[in-house]
């Protein structure tokens, strides 16, 4: 465990921490309930908004590995604190956005950059760094519960601002509320004289990019992370518009999107524990199974607000559960030296299938009419995620003895 400041205890890094999860992820997970306003007040299809959410997911991702790696290397505060400026300014300029160039460049570009510098992901990298080795996966859990619980509470704040102001202002005190996260950053900061203080200390950056891109367990790992990705930020973005597609109201979606954050309050931290009881492997092939099995069920019953929310507990279940055993088979194979680094590598995966679920689901959307060809492709990628995460092998990479000197 890393030589903390005195008042750096491990309650208050997990309560900052995880206020960090709640606040980043909560804002982000909201912004679909903007898509129908804002493409009725632009003229825009429902493509021109996802696309523009789907470049943000990719470069969220693509920017992680790279983000994760300076916060490895220099600690992560700086990292957090340019990141919450970029993702408020994202919010800013997405409200006064009029064109679908502008929509791009600000929810896309600037708020996709932003999030990766306000990820879960640097805060679970954090942890994993400065909190008790008997706490780890089990602060993994909360931390990814923590943002799950933004997401309930994001969803009807960002509809009852949207009833009682319009949609503008309620992005614009979206924007404000991301700055909160530089003074959380300063309980995640990782002393200079831990931040070599792992199993393989002397491990350089191009060493361990290249023993995990060799290790076959981690690239399983990284491929079943990608249907995670698509399943998720598709449903985010494009479930309150299919419900009111089907003759539900607006609300019904806010509130399955809610109620989805709320019960992945239990299934994440569900998740942490398990994974110190049993094969990480086996529960992230539960996981993605169960999750094809309950997509299966929701489309081929008939739209009710009951249905919806039932949709919305059993995928919160399962909604980021996949995390805290993804991150803890990173720590497990790797150590925690790169951490930050390798597991924003996995989530790379992870938002290049969200960037495919978002921008497809509109384009799809728009050719045929429907969103039945991307539902029925969700349920075949969280089957094949489901067997690809069985052969994974659960043990630390063997490092000959030159190597790791």
């Amino acid at each position: 465990m890393a030589q903390l400041r005195s008042w750096q205890t491990p309650l208050i890094i997990l309560i900052c921490g995880c206020l960090i999860s709640l606040i980043g992820f909560g804002a982000r997970s909201s912004l679909g309930l903007f898509l129908t306003p804002m493409s009725a007040a632009h003229g825009w299809g429902r493509d021109v908004f996802a696309f523009a959410l789907a470049v943000q997911m990719l470069l969220w991702g693509a920017a992680l590995p790279f983000v994760g790696a300076i916060a490895d290397r220099f600690g992560p505060v700086l990292v957090m604190w340019v990141g919450a400026v970029l993702y408020a300014a994202g919010l800013a300029w997405m409200a006064n956005a009029t064109s679908g160039g502008e929509l791009v460049l600000s929810a896309g570009v600037l708020t996709g950059f932003g999030l990766a510098g306000t990820s879960f992901t640097i805060v679970l990298g954090a942890f994993g760094k400065l909190l008790p080795a008997g706490w780890r996966t089990l602060s993994f859990g909360l931390g990814t519960a923590a943002g799950s619980f933004g997401q309930f509470l994001f969803s009807p704040l960002a509809v009852g601002l949207n009833s009682i102001l319009d949609w503008y202002t309620t992005l614009l005190i979206f924007a404000a509320l991301v700055l909160v996260l530089m003074p959380l950053a300063l309980a995640i900061a990782v002393p200079r004289e831990s931040k070599a203080a792992s199993a393989a200390p002397q491990q350089s950056l191009v060493h361990a990019v290249r023993e995990a891109m060799g290790h076959r367990s981690f690239l399983y790992l990284v491929a079943g992370y990608f249907s995670c990705g698509f399943q998720v930020f598709f449903i985010t973005l494009h479930l309150p518009a299919y419900l009111v597609d089907r003759g539900l109201s607006a609300d019904t979606g806010a509130w399955t999107i809610a109620v989805i954050g709320l019960f992945n309050i239990v299934g994440s931290i569900a998740a942490g524990y398990l994974s110190e009881l049993m094969p990480k492997r086996y529960l992230l092939a539960f996981i993605y199974a169960s999750r094809a099995l309950i997509i299966a069920v929701f489309i081929a019953l008939p739209a009710h607000p009951v249905t919806a929310v039932l949709f919305g507990v059993g995928m919160g279940l399962l909604w980021l559960s996949t995390i805290p055993p993804t991150q803890g088979l990173v720590a497990v194979m790797f150590g925690t030296r790169w951490l930050t680094m390798l597991a924003g590598f996995a989530f790379f995966s992870h938002q290049v299938g969200g960037f495919l679920g978002v921008w497809l689901g509109g384009v799809l959307y728009e050719r045929t009419g429907s969103y039945d060809v991307i539902w029925y492709f969700t349920i075949a990628l969280g089957i094949l995620s489901a067997l690809i995460n069985l052969p994974i092998v659960e043990k630390p990479v063997e490092r000959p003895a030159a190597a790791a000197a």
